[in-house]
């Protein structure tokens, strides 16, 4: 598995061997002795799929409490992903990366604990599938507002406006988020 930095530290895209011939393709998406060597050693509790419509805007998602690390991937369309440091003693504190991940390039991105989540499906549909190393919380999920100008983030919407639940939609400024230590 080829390991690419991000502008985050401790945020990885996973770039796994795929291996293709005349009936598709198969590729390891997770090993317990692979990844534990990368320094992901946490143990996942939960696996989601979310699947969106074109523009549908999901995040950006974290909880204050049972803070989540993500194994995330795209099994189907492509997606433009997006974490935002919010670990207010990181050098990086605020700042985020994004990435566009597809069906076809079968990477993962690993989000560790202590950071917001979020993306924008790209295509019609887009299925994204994460491992989470706590329990979904309720009581202690926040959302980032995705479109706070501190952030700057540039979602490809191309003249369309995103679709956003009401949660999305009321997400709060990073000024005013709760954010980690």
């Amino acid at each position: 598995m080829q390991v690419c930095p991000t502008a985050l530290p401790g945020v990885l895209l996973l770039e796994p061997r795929v291996f293709r011939d005349t009936r598709g393709q198969f590729s390891e998406t997770w090993n317990a002795a692979a990844f534990a060597a990368l320094g992901i050693a946490a143990p996942f509790v939960q696996e989601n799929h979310s699947r969106s419509h074109r523009n549908v805007l999901r995040g950006l998602h974290y909880q204050i409490e049972h803070a989540q690390g993500k194994l995330v991937r795209v099994v189907r369309g492509a997606v433009h992903d997006v974490v935002v440091d919010l670990r207010r003693s990181s050098p990086h504190f605020g700042r985020h990366c994004a990435t566009r991940m597809t069906e076809d390039d079968a990477r993962l991105l690993w989000v560790p604990p202590g950071f917001a989540h979020g993306f924008l499906a790209l295509t019609e549909p887009a299925d994204v599938v994460y491992l989470v190393t706590d329990v979904y919380a309720p009581q202690h999920e926040r959302t980032l507002l995705w479109n706070d100008p501190a952030l700057a983030i540039d979602w490809p919407l191309r003249g369309a406006a995103p679709v956003l639940s009401d949660k999305d939609a009321a997400g709060v400024p990073l000024a005013q988020a709760e954010t980690y230590p």
